[in-house]
């Protein structure tokens, strides 16, 4: 919706609020959990590591294809992520503290502090995506990563359509979430499995 006094777009003026949901068993989005000042400071840093020493590029696939979205990686060492290391086998940055805690903050908060997911959660690789308009991401299960721990992924910018399989087939019936700037999706459970 066009609104002129702020010369601007005000979607959300007339929409009812997105609360926090869980699709699947473990799947749950949480609409507007990282606050516009966390969101500015998660932009800053991650144009840093976008240029740092293994900076965002397009990943070749075995087959040779090109995949649409840009990609780096934070941790060293990562065996699921060795295709995303620069040519020259620039190591890549650990991954801070502080943004390992606010996975920890994530998970505690939508499993609960004293649930085994939360105690044993250990981040030790982040994984940078950047799409611009033309990027898509196909379906797919992340399994590359060798462990069941639950995955925190933080949107930021424009707002996407994300959709999730079921968790039996991890086909249709499919259920179709927008994810905009500063909603956390936290992966787990039978979703992962």
């Amino acid at each position: 919706m066009n609104d002129p006094s702020t010369g601007g777009t005000t979607p959300e003026l007339f929409e009812l609020p997105r609360e926090r949901k869980e699709l699947s068993p473990g799947a749950v989005h949480v609409p507007g959990w990282l606050s516009v000042a966390e969101q500015r400071a998660l932009v800053r840093r991650c144009r840093e590591w976008a240029t740092g020493p293994v900076p965002l590029r397009q990943v070749v696939l075995p087959g040779g294809g090109r995949m649409s979205v840009r990609s780096t990686v934070l941790g060293r060492g990562r065996s699921p992520y060795r295709h995303l290391r620069a040519g020259g086998g620039a190591d890549a940055p650990d991954v801070p503290p502080w943004l390992v805690e606010l996975g920890r903050r994530a998970v505690r908060e939508q499993w609960g502090p004293d649930t085994q997911e939360a105690r044993d959660y250990r981040p030790d690789t982040a994984l940078l995506n950047y799409y611009d308009a033309a990027a898509r991401m196909g379906m797919h299960q992340d399994q590359d990563e060798g462990c069941a721990a639950p995955i925190v992924s933080l949107s930021l910018g424009d707002a996407c359509v994300f959709r999730i399989g079921n968790t039996v087939t991890r086909a249709a019936p499919y259920q179709d979430v927008e994810l905009r700037s500063g909603d956390l999706f936290v992966f787990g459970g039978p979703t992962r499995e």
